[in-house]
């Protein structure tokens, strides 16, 4: 371990620095809060996630750990945490992390809500626009030099405008997007665990069971986090109540539905198509069946990837590693 000197009038203490591991390559500048005031060790990898082996290594020897949610730490991995303090954790979902066994253990969580909203809400209109007009279809179409002249009906999709938009989560990401739908004159649905008021004052939104969203949007959009409650809660009943003309789009994590169920619902053209940025298991290839359903846009769970706000979160991660590090209370602390 790194030691440094403090030297007094009268004598050199010898302190040790607090161990910070980092699971994955974040840029220099953001590292560099943290290096004047703890040794900081980081996994040099920017696109594979940290092993299992090696991330039990430096647990057993950090006090600070900035995660990503590609890493689950469970009880088998907190038991090696001895010096733990705090896992900051680079996303706004934290079902990558028993927060109880951390509770139990003294350990605080943190997450970064807020700073990616606006930027998750716009990709999650974008792809709900894209699914619409078949936007990701329409440019294959010129790439394979397979447009040959205009048609009336070629690669015609479905409007979005004036059509009714159910979100499931009205949390700050949902209302963002209610927000976007406005600018599209759409009537807005919403199923949240409370309601919201303020949302329906401010939005023109209206509260409904989840099996009437289900039944009168023409685009479902899953906003909402992934809980024992909602995991695989978009299953087969769920697609039969939706209209055969609706959209599926999911945001939020891919743990809320059954993909094998979503696949029999477009092949089956129980419903039009769907959206993805999300799913069960990731990363995904491109032999997986959804990706070869036409009506169906993946993404490779980008909601919140911009620059300006993965450095937003990471920053926000490094100031509530050092807040507890220092004995304050984190800014943004999950609670369970």
């Amino acid at each position: 371990m790194q030691r440094f000197f403090i030297h007094t009038y009268k004598e050199a203490i010898l302190v040790a620095k607090p161990i910070v591991y980092v699971t994955r390559r974040l840029p220099n500048e953001i590292i560099s809060e943290l290096t004047e005031k703890y040794q900081v060790k980081m996994w040099e990898e920017e696109e594979m996630p940290v092993p299992r082996d090696v991330l039990k290594k430096e647990i057993a020897e950090a006090d600070a750990v900035l995660s990503m949610l590609t890493d689950t730490f469970d009880e088998e991995l907190l038991n090696m945490a001895s010096r733990l303090k705090v896992i900051a954790n680079l996303a706004v979902g934290f079902d990558n992390i028993d927060v109880k066994a951390c509770e139990a253990r003294g350990i605080t969580v943190t997450n970064t809500p807020d700073v990616l909203t606006d930027t998750t809400a716009d990709l999650t209109f974008g792809l709900l626009l894209a699914t619409a007009r078949r936007i990701p279809e329409s440019v294959d179409v010129i790439r394979k030099d397979e447009w040959k002249t205009w048609s009336p009906y070629m690669m015609a999709g479905s409007d979005v405008h004036h059509k009714t938009i159910g979100i499931v989560g009205m949390g700050s990401i949902g209302e963002a997007v209610a927000k976007r739908a406005t600018g599209f004159d759409m009537n807005i649905l919403y199923h949240n665990r409370n309601r919201k008021p303020e949302a329906e004052e401010k939005l023109g939104a209206r509260y409904v069971s989840i099996d009437e969203l289900l039944a009168q949007s023409d685009f479902v959009v899953s906003m909402t986090p992934l809980t024992e409650e909602t995991k695989g809660m978009f299953d087969a009943r769920a697609f039969d109540r939706m209209r055969k003309s609706a959209f599926f789009i999911n945001a939020s994590r891919g743990g809320v539905m059954n993909e094998a169920d979503l696949y029999q619902a477009i092949k089956e053209e129980k419903i039009q198509g769907a959206g993805l940025d999300v799913f069960e298991n990731e990363p995904i290839k491109s032999d997986h069946p959804l990706v070869q359903l036409d009506r169906v846009v993946a993404l490779p769970h980008i909601g919140s990837a911009t620059v300006e706000t993965r450095n937003r979160m990471a920053m926000l991660c490094v100031e509530n590693l050092k807040r507890v590090l220092d004995g304050m209370e984190p800014l943004t602390p999950v609670k369970v």
